[in-house]
């Protein structure tokens, strides 16, 4: 395809398609001529997974780059293909005061017998939800969140269902990491509605307006 077909298609300008090759985003197309190169199917699906990177997880087009080198060195390994993309591998850093949480959520993910990375974000950003909900006097703890969990194992195993068929691991990256940061808005609503529902089946007056007599 030429590269208005490849801009039409990645939802993009052309002078941005440019912008992504000169920063070494994308790669160069096969010269066709002087002036024209054709470009295939491998380009659009890096070009829709930097437009994820950039647009649906605010990345810059510098740590893009880095994360989009990583992903090719990471060719032939879903599950580190898919942490990359998703943000779940990386390093976190844990404060000091939030130590007696981290280690509540050590807990539970030895309890759940997860597998997940130690120095996962997901681990921090739960150990300061932690911290922070006892601040302001909610006590929860690790057991509390139990349930939860088991109900975010059951999401994840619906979440991965999605990937089943997808080869391409630049394609699964793409479509993991859309699901997820597009999806989470939709969930969050759904789970507001459930609220609504169950706090009118437990509190609602049954017929608020009684008809007169």
């Amino acid at each position: 395809m030429r590269m208005s077909e490849l801009s039409r298609r990645g939802g993009v300008s052309v002078s941005t398609v440019k912008y992504y090759i000169r920063e070494g985003l994308l790669p160069p197309g096969r010269t066709t001529a002087a002036t024209q190169a054709e470009y295939d199917d491998r380009h659009l699906r890096r070009l829709r997974l930097i437009r994820a990177l950039t647009g649906v997880r605010g990345l810059s087009v510098g740590t893009t780059r880095e994360l989009l080198d990583a992903l090719s060195r990471s060719a032939g390994d879903t599950h580190l293909t898919l942490g990359l993309a998703l943000g779940s591998v990386g390093p976190a850093e844990e404060p000091e005061e939030q130590a007696p949480a981290a280690a509540e959520v050590d807990a539970l993910v030895e309890e759940l017998g997860w597998d997940v990375h130690r120095s996962a974000p997901a681990r921090a950003t739960l150990a300061e939800s932690l911290t922070s909900l006892r601040s302001l006097g909610v006590p929860l703890d690790w057991c509390t969140l139990l349930p939860y969990a088991r109900l975010a194992e059951r999401t994840a195993v619906l979440d991965l269902d999605q990937l089943d068929g997808i080869e391409d691991p630049l394609e699964a990256a793409e479509r993991a990491l859309l699901l997820t940061a597009l999806l989470e808005p939709a969930l969050m609503a759904l789970r507001r509605m459930a609220q609504e529902n169950e706090s009118a089946h437990r509190h609602a007056d049954p017929d608020p307006h009684p008809p007169r007599r």
